[in-house]
Protein backbone atom coordinates (compact mmCIF):
# COMPACT_ATOMS: atom_id res chain seq x y z
CA UNK A 1 0.00 0.00 0.00
CA UNK A 2 0.96 3.34 -0.94
CA UNK A 3 1.13 6.11 1.46
CA UNK A 4 -0.38 9.60 0.17
CA UNK A 5 2.42 12.15 1.60
CA UNK A 6 -0.46 15.30 1.25
CA UNK A 7 -2.88 13.24 3.42
CA UNK A 8 -3.34 14.31 6.90
CA UNK A 9 -4.40 10.98 7.86
CA UNK A 10 -1.32 9.02 6.55
CA UNK A 11 1.54 8.06 9.05
CA UNK A 12 4.59 9.93 6.85
CA UNK A 13 2.80 13.32 7.20
CA UNK A 14 2.09 12.97 10.78
CA UNK A 15 5.87 12.03 11.32
CA UNK A 16 6.97 14.92 9.43
CA UNK A 17 4.66 17.17 11.53
CA UNK A 18 5.76 15.87 14.70
CA UNK A 19 9.20 15.84 13.68
CA UNK A 20 9.02 19.95 12.66
CA UNK A 21 7.01 20.97 16.10
CA UNK A 22 9.87 19.11 17.69
CA UNK A 23 12.29 21.32 16.27
CA UNK A 24 10.18 24.34 16.58
CA UNK A 25 9.75 23.32 20.23
CA UNK A 26 13.77 23.15 20.44
CA UNK A 27 14.76 26.48 18.86
CA UNK A 28 12.28 27.96 20.99
CA UNK A 29 13.62 26.56 24.36
CA UNK A 30 17.34 27.57 22.67
CA UNK A 31 16.49 30.90 21.90
CA UNK A 32 14.49 31.33 25.92
CA UNK A 33 17.60 29.66 27.29
CA UNK A 34 19.85 32.06 25.79
CA UNK A 35 17.60 35.22 26.72
CA UNK A 36 17.36 34.23 30.53
CA UNK A 37 21.19 33.28 30.21
CA UNK A 38 21.85 36.97 28.83
CA UNK A 39 19.55 38.35 31.57
CA UNK A 40 21.09 36.52 34.54
CA UNK A 41 24.97 37.61 32.93
CA UNK A 42 23.69 41.53 32.68
CA UNK A 43 22.05 41.21 36.51
CA UNK A 44 25.42 39.20 37.66
CA UNK A 45 27.68 41.90 36.12
CA UNK A 46 25.65 45.02 38.52
CA UNK A 47 25.81 42.57 41.37
CA UNK A 48 29.05 42.21 40.94
CA UNK A 49 30.39 45.77 40.48
CA UNK A 50 28.16 46.31 43.69
CA UNK A 51 30.11 43.52 45.50
CA UNK A 52 33.26 44.99 44.04
CA UNK A 53 32.33 48.61 45.54
CA UNK A 54 32.24 47.20 49.18
CA UNK A 55 34.97 45.38 48.76
CA UNK A 56 36.83 48.97 47.99
CA UNK A 57 34.74 50.55 51.30
CA UNK A 58 36.39 47.69 53.67
CA UNK A 59 39.68 48.34 52.15
CA UNK A 60 39.27 52.30 53.02
CA UNK A 61 38.10 51.49 56.61
CA UNK A 62 41.17 49.57 56.61
CA UNK A 63 43.41 52.17 55.87
CA UNK A 64 41.15 55.61 56.90
CA UNK A 65 42.15 56.49 53.54
CA UNK A 66 39.81 59.51 52.89
CA UNK A 67 40.85 59.43 48.63
CA UNK A 68 40.22 55.83 48.37
CA UNK A 69 36.69 56.37 50.07
CA UNK A 70 35.96 59.78 47.55
CA UNK A 71 35.74 56.59 44.75
CA UNK A 72 32.90 54.90 45.87
CA UNK A 73 31.53 57.59 47.91
CA UNK A 74 28.69 60.17 45.72
CA UNK A 75 30.70 63.11 47.43
CA UNK A 76 27.69 65.58 47.45
CA UNK A 77 26.05 67.06 50.10
CA UNK A 78 22.93 64.42 49.85
CA UNK A 79 25.18 61.39 51.45
CA UNK A 80 24.77 60.18 54.86
CA UNK A 81 25.97 57.89 57.50
CA UNK A 82 24.13 56.29 60.62
CA UNK A 83 26.69 54.94 62.85
CA UNK A 84 26.47 53.93 66.76
CA UNK A 85 28.70 57.35 67.22
CA UNK A 86 26.72 59.81 64.98
CA UNK A 87 24.77 60.33 62.01
CA UNK A 88 26.75 62.03 59.40
CA UNK A 89 24.97 64.21 56.77
CA UNK A 90 27.12 65.05 53.74
CA UNK A 91 30.47 63.85 52.27
CA UNK A 92 31.95 66.84 54.02
CA UNK A 93 31.16 64.94 57.63
CA UNK A 94 31.44 61.39 56.01
CA UNK A 95 35.06 62.07 55.34
CA UNK A 96 36.04 64.06 58.39
CA UNK A 97 34.05 63.07 61.04
CA UNK A 98 34.15 58.94 60.31
CA UNK A 99 37.23 58.39 58.20
CA UNK A 100 39.19 60.99 59.81
CA UNK A 101 38.07 61.10 63.19
CA UNK A 102 36.64 58.32 64.33
CA UNK A 103 39.06 55.82 61.85
CA UNK A 104 42.06 57.43 61.55
CA UNK A 105 42.60 59.12 65.01
CA UNK A 106 41.28 56.66 67.53
CA UNK A 107 42.93 53.60 65.69
CA UNK A 108 46.06 52.84 64.90
CA UNK A 109 45.36 49.65 63.03
CA UNK A 110 41.74 48.73 61.72
CA UNK A 111 40.54 45.32 59.90
CA UNK A 112 36.56 45.27 58.55
CA UNK A 113 35.86 41.90 57.91
CA UNK A 114 32.71 41.58 55.64
CA UNK A 115 30.22 38.24 55.89
CA UNK A 116 27.45 37.16 54.21
CA UNK A 117 27.24 39.73 51.76
CA UNK A 118 23.26 40.05 49.74
CA UNK A 119 23.15 42.61 46.97
CA UNK A 120 19.83 43.41 45.08
CA UNK A 121 20.17 45.48 42.35
CA UNK A 122 17.37 47.55 40.42
CA UNK A 123 17.94 49.98 37.82
CA UNK A 124 20.24 52.79 38.66
CA UNK A 125 19.45 51.92 42.42
CA UNK A 126 21.11 49.04 44.65
CA UNK A 127 21.35 48.21 48.38
CA UNK A 128 23.36 45.95 50.30
CA UNK A 129 23.40 43.98 53.57
CA UNK A 130 26.18 41.80 55.07
CA UNK A 131 27.29 41.29 59.00
CA UNK A 132 31.03 42.46 60.01
CA UNK A 133 33.21 42.14 62.31
CA UNK A 134 35.87 44.93 62.92
CA UNK A 135 39.12 44.17 64.76
CA UNK A 136 41.07 47.35 65.86
CA UNK A 137 44.20 48.87 68.08
CA UNK A 138 43.62 52.16 70.07
CA UNK A 139 46.03 54.98 69.31
CA UNK A 140 46.01 56.25 73.08
CA UNK A 141 47.02 52.70 74.47
CA UNK A 142 47.40 49.84 72.10
CA UNK A 143 44.41 47.89 73.23
CA UNK A 144 42.58 45.76 71.46
CA UNK A 145 39.18 46.65 70.11
CA UNK A 146 36.81 43.75 68.53
CA UNK A 147 33.50 44.35 67.44
CA UNK A 148 30.65 43.17 65.59
CA UNK A 149 27.57 43.91 63.60
CA UNK A 150 25.58 44.37 60.43
CA UNK A 151 25.36 46.58 57.79
CA UNK A 152 22.64 48.01 54.91
CA UNK A 153 24.27 49.74 52.31
CA UNK A 154 22.04 52.28 49.27
CA UNK A 155 24.52 52.78 46.13
CA UNK A 156 23.68 54.83 43.57
CA UNK A 157 24.30 54.18 39.60
CA UNK A 158 26.23 56.99 37.94
CA UNK A 159 28.04 57.51 35.13
CA UNK A 160 31.22 57.29 37.38
CA UNK A 161 30.01 53.71 38.11
CA UNK A 162 28.12 52.73 41.20
CA UNK A 163 28.48 55.08 44.39
CA UNK A 164 27.43 55.00 47.94
CA UNK A 165 25.18 57.28 49.29
CA UNK A 166 23.63 55.93 52.25
CA UNK A 167 24.89 53.42 54.98
CA UNK A 168 23.43 52.17 58.54
CA UNK A 169 25.14 50.38 60.51
CA UNK A 170 24.42 49.15 64.37
CA UNK A 171 25.23 45.95 66.42
CA UNK A 172 24.38 42.31 66.50
CA UNK A 173 20.99 41.45 67.05
CA UNK A 174 19.76 41.17 70.82
CA UNK A 175 17.15 38.45 71.36
CA UNK A 176 16.87 38.52 75.35
CA UNK A 177 13.47 38.98 76.82
CA UNK A 178 12.90 42.92 76.85
CA UNK A 179 16.08 43.54 74.83
CA UNK A 180 16.03 44.78 71.00
CA UNK A 181 13.16 47.14 71.40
Amino acid sequence: MKHDTNNPSTGRYHNRTSLLLRLMLCMLTLASTVAWSHADTSETVEVAEVKTVIETYAKSIDAADVTLASQIWLTESSVSFIHPRGHERGWEQVKTNFYQKTMGERFSERKLTIRDLVVQVSGDAAWAEFYWAFAAKMKADGSALNTRGRETQVLRKTEQGWRIVHVHYSGMPVTGERQGF
